[in-house]
């Protein structure tokens, strides 16, 4: 009796964060606060070794000094390596510009990355999604007003994030018109920005001036 009353409670834990982020439409009931100043703060690009410069060169000269890469510069290795896999998710995928945002709009909400959340609702403006397309992301796979290739890609986002694994339903849906390399991309989209979420919410990558927070994006 007694280890029964262990593994209940023990599992009572473990879905008490879940119940708190999401309600059964698939909409966030709130946001867990995050941190309100860096745990590593972003390199001062005044004072940067020759090292962090190149890398932050691209970024400097398209206007796109961002907190991310500022951030990711304190560790020149690691973000060298890590910008290339990130440049073929964000420029190289094979996937739809639309298709991806979807994906990275969707794991970031779900992931609590305001930071993620932000910045690619201001992508997605410029490839010419909408406010109603942010608020169906928000709300999930059950909104009203997604095709039904919308919704198998907020239901992969969903299966990913919580149980790392595509359903029979969701991998065959989207492979009616997805190939192979697609589905990768599928995978390995959803994938990349849960770990850059992971890093953003844990390391406190702030907002970047003008960037709009949760409270100000027209999720609801």
């Amino acid at each position: 009796m007694r280890r029964r009353f262990l593994l209940s409670s023990f599992f009572s834990l473990l879905v008490a964060p879940l119940a708190f982020a999401v309600d059964p439409s698939g909409r966030r009931k709130g946001h867990r606060p995050r941190l309100a100043k860096p745990r590593i703060a972003p390199v001062d690009t005044a004072k940067m070794a020759a090292e962090q410069q190149k890398i932050l060169a691209p970024y400097e000269r398209s206007g796109r000094i961002y907190n991310v890469f500022t951030t990711m510069a304190n560790h020149p290795d690691l973000a060298r390596d890590w910008l290339t896999f990130a440049t073929h998710i964000l420029r190289n995928s094979t996937l739809p510009a639309r298709d991806r945002e979807i994906l990275i709009l969707r794991i970031g909400w779900l992931c609590d990355s305001e930071y993620e959340f932000a910045q690619h609702a201001r992508i997605a403006k410029n490839i010419g999604m909408n406010d109603d397309d942010l608020r169906h992301i928000a709300a999930g796979p059950q909104a009203t007003g997604l095709s039904e290739h919308e919704r198998y890609l907020l239901t992969a986002a969903d299966e990913l994030h919580a149980d790392s694994f595509l359903t029979d339903g969701t991998w065959n849906a989207l492979a009616k018109t997805y190939d192979t390399r697609q589905m990768m991309d599928v995978v390995f989209t959803v994938g990349q920005y849960t770990m850059v979420s992971m890093a953003l919410n844990s390391f406190g990558v702030q907002l970047d001036e003008g960037l709009p927070g949760f409270s100000e994006l027209p999720t609801g």
